[in-house]
């Protein structure tokens, strides 16, 4: 989950926050990364695989327009997301409603529009409050897009993932220019700032732990999957990874197939988990942990079957 004030607000409304206002250049040919899914994932603090699901649903409620356009850096046009006239008058009522709430910083009251720097991306502001309403100067949660901090929950399993492909790939200690493309691919997929992926170069070259190409490839194909369709874009990345790393069409449809059997799983499911996991530590959940347990799986919109899949495990000692 992501933390701070942040983290009470959905998805799809950070991402009305996040494209408040942004407009497509003019001459129809460019438009800046922060548009694409990639961009709207790193800035709303949520796993690149979940961002999809989300779009559509804005989409289908009128609230986006849709072009195509070529990303500065980029190899290919990419779909990129404005908001609509519909969309726009939502996000201005957001807006509008977040920003004269009253914070706490530094023992006084202020109304949060008074901190707020035009120049500064609305959920960077956001970013530095807490459920209390509290301000503070450093912010609680940094999207991947950003150098330095913790990224928030969601955003560290595409960390992860990177992590463990520079691992593969400083395997015989040097990375090669043909890796280095590839792992600059996934990290313009991920949309992640430059300076992360040097800091997560760094501590896969220092554990040198490294995980088999299969275990990386099947990452990559759980990462790719949405609803039980790969974009274009993804399949490019797949396929320049699987001839890389010699990964032959066998193996590719086999580990398809498992990906694809794999249950779709609740954005929130992890964070759900861990407090299933926090209520059993004592091998029992009592009445007021159970109350609590199911207002937040309602909260989360975890599902009965997911809910009945980690007890499950949990009975089993299967940790997740």
């Amino acid at each position: 989950m992501v933390e701070g004030y942040l983290g009470t607000l959905t998805t799809e409304e950070r991402t009305l926050l996040h494209l408040i206002n942004q407009q497509l250049p003019s001459g129809g040919w460019e438009a800046p990364a922060t548009m694409t899914q990639a961009g709207i994932s790193a800035a709303v603090h949520v796993q690149r695989k979940h961002i999809p699901r989300t779009l559509k649903r804005m989409e289908k409620n009128g609230m986006l327009n849709i072009a195509q356009r070529h990303i500065p850096g980029g190899k290919q046009r990419k779909r990129v997301y404005t908001l609509s006239e519909v969309g726009q008058q939502h996000a201005d009522e957001l807006s509008k409603r977040i920003l004269s709430q009253t914070v706490r910083k530094n023992n006084a009251d202020a109304v949060l529009e008074s901190l707020w720097s035009r120049s500064t991306p609305l959920l960077e502001l956001l970013s530095h409050v807490d459920e209390g309403m509290v301000y503070h100067e450093n912010p609680l949660v940094s999207p991947v897009s950003n150098p330095e901090g913790m990224a928030s929950i969601d955003a560290q399993y595409g960390e992860a993932l990177v992590k463990r492909m520079f691992a593969r790939a400083w395997e015989d200690g040097k990375i090669t220019r043909d890796e280095q493309s590839l792992l600059n691919e996934v990290v313009e997929f991920l949309g992640m700032h430059p300076e992360r992926v040097r800091r997560l170069s760094n501590e896969a070259r220092q554990s040198l732990k490294i995980p088999p190409p299969e275990e990386v490839y099947y990452d990559m194909i759980m990462q790719a999957l949405d609803d039980g369709e790969i974009l274009q874009d993804e399949v490019d990345l797949l396929d320049t990874f699987r001839v890389h790393f010699g990964i032959d069409q066998v193996t590719h449809n086999r580990l398809l197939e498992r990906a694809r059997a794999s249950p779709m799983l609740s954005e929130h499911y992890d964070a759900y988990a861990a407090a299933v996991r926090t209520a059993m530590k004592d091998n029992i959940i009592t009445a007021d942990e159970h109350a609590i347990l199911m207002t937040l799986k309602a909260q989360l919109e975890i599902s009965d079957d997911e809910h009945d899949r980690i007890m499950s495990d949990m009975m089993e000692g299967e940790p997740r």
